[in-house]
């Protein structure tokens, strides 16, 4: 999935749009759907859908399964959002508050009104920013985004270790999935006892591997000279598009109007 995501990133239909033009209008919406109300998110959320999928060409499925992945978080933070507990000496204070609930050894369990509230709210903002993040993460490739990140300012250093630990993600993805596809076809994970075990041997093999994929790039580094600065070539001629930038800001114009109307409401 990864090695996809990133080969994605240099062949979408907006690969040729400048990235500067891109990055602005994912962190436009991004600090929107941070301020907003739930229903301004939710379109946030299916606009930038729309330009992922149908503007840049990345295959709806691939995009969904992204997606799937905060919602999966927040089922497993549902039940510390929804269901709370009290004394039940103290049940009169939460009474307008429960939606339903039961008496357990004193205490009294019960579904919070304001929690499913919470929850639905969290999940809309975690949705509309992840949403902003994956079309930058699908659009623009990681090289770009040092580019912009040098250009803002930011030390070399910075920029060199972003790098560094982006190739080592894939290494350590790569190296994880062939040890894991290696333990498979000799029955590794058939019982519990043996998946345990076969667990804890891919960790010390990974580990070792990486320490190892470490050693040859700095060596590989030395032999040519290594100044201290990466340098990235780039191939690219990128363009503004006045079309995607009209529409962009029209957008967002929009959506601020929309969350001024839900707050004056």
């Amino acid at each position: 999935m990864s090695l996809q995501i990133d080969t994605l990133a240099y062949t979408n239909k907006l690969r040729r749009l400048a990235p500067v033009q891109k990055l602005l209008f994912a962190i436009a919406l991004l600090i929107i759907s941070n301020l907003a109300h739930p229903p301004v998110q939710i379109l946030i959320a299916v606009w930038m859908s729309v330009w992922t999928i149908f503007y840049a060409g990345i295959p709806a499925k691939i995009y969904l399964k992204l997606v799937y992945i905060p919602i999966v978080f927040w089922l497993t933070s549902l039940p510390a959002l929804v269901i709370n507990g009290v004394h039940i000496h103290q049940f009169n204070l939460i009474q307008g508050d429960t939606i339903t609930g039961l008496d357990i050894g004193g205490y009294y369990l019960y579904i919070s009104k304001q929690g499913i509230e919470q929850a639905g709210s969290i999940l809309t903002r975690a949705i509309a920013a992840i949403s902003c993040f994956y079309f930058i993460m699908l659009t623009i490739p990681f090289t770009d985004l040092l580019q912009i990140l040098k250009r803002v300012g930011l030390p070399i250093l910075i920029t060199d270790l972003l790098l560094l630990m982006y190739r080592f993600i894939f290494v350590l993805l790569n190296t994880a999935s062939e040890l894991w596809i290696a333990q498979q076809s000799r029955s590794g994970y058939r019982t519990f006892s043996l998946s345990i075990k076969s667990l804890s041997l891919l960790i010390g093999q990974l580990f070792q591997r990486t320490l190892e994929k470490y050693r040859q790039v700095s060596l590989s580094l030395e032999s040519r000279g290594f100044n201290g600065e990466f340098q990235v070539w780039h191939s690219y001629r990128y363009h503004l598009s006045r079309r995607y930038a009209i529409e962009a800001i029209l957008g967002c114009l929009l959506l601020l109007e929309l969350e001024f109307k839900i707050a004056v409401l």
